[in-house]
This record gives structure tokens, sequence and C-alpha cells, in this order.
């Protein structure tokens, strides 16, 4: 009761205060939203540097036709942790092995959380994969399925057959080119061997040449899409003009017949009426549709999810891997010295045998190192798929706002002379007898991502890569076409999700009789 007295009588008192001296109260009012502001000021956020910006647009003026190497010059000038204002999106730039880490390893759980584009969303049924998925008990589920039952060791090792009966298919049409003399299209040659691989590990059969033709426009549109500017995503309000542009559109229509393509291709299975191959029982598709059927999953698994794991693997294993021989090759042409290396040693480890085995490849070193100085020189991706805050954060000293995006810049960490010697030369040789690998431990090489968000399928992709060049270099030996030396060949980017060669390697094969 005192209290309610107390509260009626300062009541009261302000009421006649207002009554008699309005211009008093105003000032109180002033005087205290001066207070909050002052109080506010003193918690001011300490937000990474940033170069300076355009209005509207912010930075989005700055990143050219390759940001991967934009965004490293940018770091030169003004740290390794940069904040970029892209259109309406902030972004931070991390160029650093030490922040990488921090994120995807000591803050993996505040950071795990992936930036959805709209063509993710249009392609990926609503980002239900595994690539895009917000973290929480579905995402563990689907990293579950392509740990254990997909792409794990045993399971990448019982296609060893599929992997050897297209090797020996590629090899037999490269042999054919040599009779011509003339040069072959190897940049071709290694998104057809990748597309008929992963056709036959995910789906179980080879299909026919058109359905092929169809399914590789279909994943050729969508990944253009997935790397093409889209206004919705830097620009929410104005999502209307990809609608203007015809990207709406265009994006709808390869959604649309990826998801008639898939439905085709699932129906086939279920319906086995001996027109088509019988499918292996090993396949990812066989496998994802024996767990739905028999209810082995803690959740509701549609049809819809296993679509959507479907072209993760797809489009993850196909354009990266086939971009990367190209990258292989182009630099072993590059440097001859280092192809003689690798050749030396793939034939001197094979000898006489009538085909490259995978126990052979173990054994070679060198071939290896290749690889890794591939990958660490020319990564999938030049940035990790997108994060995005869902909470602020502290990072490298700075504060993080909720709803930052954040890039991994893994080619610039990778070309780092703070973490490697003559970073911008090809040295295999850096990699004997060197602990540092791609699998995630080692954050100043990280290819393939790290932590709970990083790619389940490097044993997949990088058997492959190894499979294909050992075979090639133990086949054949390789020449530029006439009047082009090692030193003057093409080496330029086309930045997307993966970064291509801007100009197709073609190289003379010359049979080698072992």
């Amino acid at each position: 009761m005192a209290l309610t007295r107390l509260l009626q009588q300062w009541w009261q008192e302000l009421h006649q205060t207002i009554l008699i001296n309005p211009f008093l109260f105003s000032s109180l009012i002033l005087l205290l939203l001066f207070a909050l502001n002052f109080l506010k000021g003193g918690r001011k956020l300490k937000l990474p540097p940033s170069p300076p910006s355009l209005p509207i647009i912010g930075h989005l003026h700055l990143q050219g036709t390759l940001p991967h190497r934009t965004y490293r010059s940018l770091s030169q000038t003004f740290g390794p942790i940069l904040l970029l204002h892209l259109g309406r999106a902030p972004t931070l730039v991390v160029t650093s092995a030490e922040i990488a880490k921090e994120i995807m390893k000591a803050q993996d759980v505040t950071f795990s959380n992936r930036f959805q584009t709209r063509a993710a969303k249009g392609i990926l049924y609503g980002c239900c994969d595994l690539a895009f998925s917000p973290p929480g008990e579905y995402w563990r589920q689907m990293r579950k399925i392509s740990i254990l039952q997909l792409l794990s060791l045993n399971r990448v090792l019982s296609f060893d057959f599929i992997r050897e009966e297209e090797v020996a298919g590629l090899i037999e049409n490269i042999h054919g080119a040599t009779l011509e003399g003339a040069a072959v299209n190897l940049g071709e040659l290694f998104v057809q061997i990748s597309s008929n691989i992963i056709s036959r590990c995910v789906l179980g059969r080879k299909y026919e040449s058109e359905d092929n033709k169809r399914f590789g426009e279909l994943s050729r549109s969508a990944m253009e899409h997935m790397g093409a500017f889209c206004f919705q995503d830097f620009f929410p309000s104005l999502g209307w003009i990809d609608v203007l542009s015809g990207f709406a559109k265009r994006l709808k229509n390869t959604s649309e017949g990826l998801d008639t393509f898939l439905d085709e291709l699932i129906e086939r299975h279920r319906s086995f009426d001996g027109n088509y191959d019988q499918p292996d029982k090993n396949s990812f598709l066989e496998i994802l549709l024996e767990l739905q059927k028999e209810g082995m999953m803690e959740m509701d698994f549609t049809i819809d999810n296993i679509k959507a794991i479907l072209l993760n693997v797809f489009m993850g294993g196909t354009d990266t891997t086939s971009s990367t021989m190209e990258w292989a090759m182009a630099e072993l042409m590059k440097n001859p010295t280092k192809m003689e290396k690798a050749q030396e040693e793939v034939r001197r480890v094979v000898g006489k045998k009538s085909k490259v085995k995978q126990d052979d490849i173990d054994q070679m070193e060198y071939l290896k190192c290749v690889v890794k100085e591939t990958l660490r020189l020319h990564p999938p991706g030049p940035f990790l798929i997108p994060r995005e805050l869902s909470q602020s954060a502290k990072l490298g000293g700075y504060d993080i706002p909720p709803k930052t995006r954040v890039l991994i810049n893994a080619w610039a960490i990778q070309r780092d002379p703070k973490y490697w010697d003559n970073p911008e030369e090809f040295l295999p040789e850096r990699f004997a007898d060197n602990p540092t690998d791609f699998r995630g431990q080692d954050f100043q090489f990280i290819p393939f991502g790290a932590g709970r968000r990083g790619c389940p399928g490097i044993s997949f992709g990088v058997t492959e890569l190894e499979d294909v060049l050992a075979n090639l270099l133990y086949w054949f030996d390789w020449k530029l076409p006439i009047g082009e030396e090692p030193e003057d060949l093409e080496m330029s980017e086309v930045f997307g999700l993966a970064v291509h060669k801007k100009i197709e390697l073609r190289l003379v094969p010359v049979i080698h009789s072992p």
C-alpha cells in the first residue's frame, strides 16, 4: 500500500510539472535520450577494418572478375580479417590460417550456419541438402548418412572397378587420337570421365548418351546459377530485378528440369523392368532408397531429401574434380622437370603390368605430392562455402554482428608466404616428408574445408584424381601443340564455384611402350 501511494504521489507531481513547465519536462526527456545515446556509444562495436565504400553498392565494385585475387590484395592493405559491405550484405573476408582455425575449430558451432543463396534454395529443394542446410538434427542426420553410408573409405574402395573401367575407356579414346597425331581437349575429357564415374557410383548404371547429355546440360546450368550474381542475395528488396533480368525464370527452368530428370531416374529404379541395366545395389541412390524404405532414419526422409543429396554429390564431384585434373596436367606441362619426375615414378612402380592398380598408386609418393601441390595452388573452390553468423561473436579482437556472412579465402591462405616458401611456384617437393595434409587439421592447407562443415567426399575425389593422373602419365608422353612452349602455356582463370582454366588444355598424346 505504501508503494502504491508513493507512485500515485510521484505521478501527480510529474503531471503538475508538465502542466506548469512543459519546457522543463521536454528538457528532461532530451537529457534522458542523450544519456541513453551516450551509454550506447560507450558500447560501440569494434568492427574489422574496411576499405572506403560507395553509397548503396558498398564494396561490390571492388570484386572484379577474380574476387579471390582482389580480396587477397585488399587483405594485404587492410589486414587478414576484412569487413566488406556487398550491397546490403555485411561480409567478413578471412585470409589468415589462424583466423580460419578460430572459425572452423574453436568457434565452429557459432560459425556453422550457412548463407543460403536464392540459387541454392531453388536448386537444392529449399537447401535440404548437406552443404547448405542449417546446423541442427536434420543436418546431423544428413552428415551421418554421407560419412557412414555413402562416402566412407570402404565405400570408395568398392567403386574401384568403376574407376578402372572408365579410366580404361578414357585411355582407349586418347589412344585413338594418337593415330592422327592431333591434340586432344583434356578439359573436355576430364569433365566426361568425372561425370561418368559419378553417374555410375551415384545412380548405379550408365545411361544412354541422350540422358547423359540432358543431365550434363542441366548440371552445368545449375553450377552457373550457383555462381552467378543475384540481386536478391545482395539487395533483398530488389529481388524483383532478378525477375526482370530473366535470372529467376532461368533458375526455375533449371530447377524443374533437374527435378523431372531425377524423378524419372528414381522411378526407373523402383520399377525395374529389364529395359535398363540392373542397378548396382551399392549405388548411392539404391542405399538412400533402401534407408527410406526400411524406415531406418531418425526423421522424416523424403524423396526431395534424397534428390538434394544426389545433386550435392553430382555438383560437388564433377566440376571440381575435372577442374583439378586439368590444373594438375597444366602445371606438369609448364614444369617439364616435374613431369619427368612424376612419369619416372609412375612407370617404375607399375613396371610392365597391363594396367595401373590401386596398390601401385598407393606407392607413388611423388604423384601424391603433385596432387597436394595442385590442390594448394588451385583449390576446388577459391572460397569455402559461405557461412553466416546467427549471433554476434568475437573474432581476432573484433566484434562481428549477427547476420554477417563469412568468406574464407582458401586460395589466398594457401599462397601466403607466411606459411609457404615460394608460394606462387609449383613445387611438389615441398610435401615430401611433410606431414601437412588437406584433411582439415592443417589450417594453412584447407582445399576441402575443416571442422563439422568440412567436405565428406575427400577420399572419393582424391582417389579419382590420383587414378586418372597415374594412367595418363603411364600410358602417354605429352607434348604441346606445334609452336607452343611450356613457359608460354596459358594459365588464366575463370571464376566460379570452381576456378577453371580460361582456355581449355589441349595436348598431343604420344603412346609410351612399357
